[in-house]
C-alpha cells in the first residue's frame, strides 16, 4: 500500500515559474497603467462625457441628405479614380525593377543591390500615403499630382515586396532548363520567371489599386485633391448634409471597388 504522504502531486507550473508568470502580469499592468496616463494627460474629460450628444446632434443635421449636391462631386470622383488609377500604374512601373533587385534568385549581387532594394521597400511601408501627400503638397503644389505621387510612393513597398516574395517561390526547375538551353539572364527572365509569377503579379496589382480607391478618397483632406477636397469643404462650412452625400458616395465607390477587385482576382486566379 503505498503511502499517502510520499504521492507526488502534478501542478501545471513550478512555484517559481507560478511568481514569475504574475510578476510579469504585474509588470504588464503597470506598463499600461503608465501609457494611459500618458495618453490622457492632456484630455478634457469634459468633451469626452458631452460627446455622445455631438455625436447625435450631428447626426441629425446630416440627415437628409442634400441630394442636389451629386452633380458637384462628379469632377472630384473622376478626380479620385485617376489618382488611384494612375497612382497604382506609377508604382508598378517603379515597383517591378525594385522587386526583381530584392529577389535572391533575380538580384544581381545579394551582398549589395539586395539591401538596397529592401531599404526601398522597407521606406516607401513606412510612411502613410497621407504624410507623402503633405510633403508633395508642399514641393509640387496642391492638386491631383501630388495625390497621384503620394500613392505610387506608398504602393511601391506594398507591391514590390509582394512580387519579390513571389519570384523567390517560382519553380526552379524550370529556371534550370531554360538555363541549360544556353539562354541568357534576360531570357531566362523572360521564358522561367515572368510566365511564373504573371497571375500572382495581376492579383497584387487589382488588390492594389482596390486600396488605393480608399486612400485616394481622403488624399484632398491635405489638398491632394478627389473626394477628400469637397470633404474638408463641407465640414468647414458645416455643411453636413452634403458631407453625408460624400460618405455614402465614398462607400458606393468603396464597394463598386471591392466588387471590381474580387470579380479580377477570381478571372485570373
Amino acid at each position: 500500500m503505498t503511502d499517502a504522504a510520499s504521492t507526488t502531486v502534478w501542478r501545471k507550473r513550478t512555484t517559481s515559474r507560478e511568481l514569475a508568470m504574475w510578476a510579469g502580469w504585474l509588470v504588464l499592468v503597470a506598463f499600461f497603467v503608465f501609457c494611459w496616463q500618458v495618453m490622457t494627460q492632456t484630455t478634457i474629460w469634459a468633451f469626452v462625457t458631452d460627446a455622445p450628444q455631438q455625436a447625435a446632434d450631428i447626426g441629425s443635421r446630416m440627415v437628409p441628405p442634400r441630394w442636389e449636391y451629386i452633380p458637384h462631386l462628379i469632377k472630384p470622383m473622376w478626380d479620385t479614380l485617376n489618382i488611384a488609377t494612375l497612382g497604382t500604374l506609377l508604382a508598378i512601373v517603379m515597383a517591378v525593377p525594385v522587386a526583381f533587385l530584392a529577389a535572391r534568385n533575380t538580384s544581381p549581387s545579394v551582398r549589395f543591390v539586395r539591401p538596397l532594394a529592401l531599404l526601398i521597400i522597407v521606406s516607401s511601408r513606412s510612411i502613410n500615403s497621407l504624410i507623402w501627400a503633405l510633403l508633395l503638397v508642399a514641393i509640387i503644389g496642391p492638386g491631383v499630382l501630388a495625390g497621384i505621387v503620394a500613392i505610387a510612393l506608398r504602393s511601391i513597398g506594398f507591391v514590390a515586396k509582394l512580387l519579390y516574395e513571389a519570384i523567390e517561390e517560382i519553380d526552379a526547375s524550370q529556371v534550370e532548363a531554360v538555363t541549360a538551353t544556353g539562354a541568357s539572364r534576360s531570357q531566362v527572365v523572360d521564358y522561367a520567371v515572368v510566365p511564373q509569377i504573371l497571375p500572382a503579379f495581376a492579383g497584387i496589382t487589382v488588390f492594389r489599386w482596390d486600396i488605393n480607391i480608399r486612400e485616394s478618397t481622403v488624399l484632398g483632406l491635405v489638398g491632394a485633391g478627389g473626394l477628400g477636397l469637397r470633404l474638408q469643404e463641407s465640414m468647414n462650412t458645416l455643411a453636413w448634409p452634403q458631407v453625408t452625400v460624400i460618405f455614402l458616395l465614398i462607400l458606393v465607390t468603396v464597394l463598386l471597388s471591392e466588387w471590381v477587385s474580387a470579380r479580377v482576382r477570381h478571372a485570373i486566379i
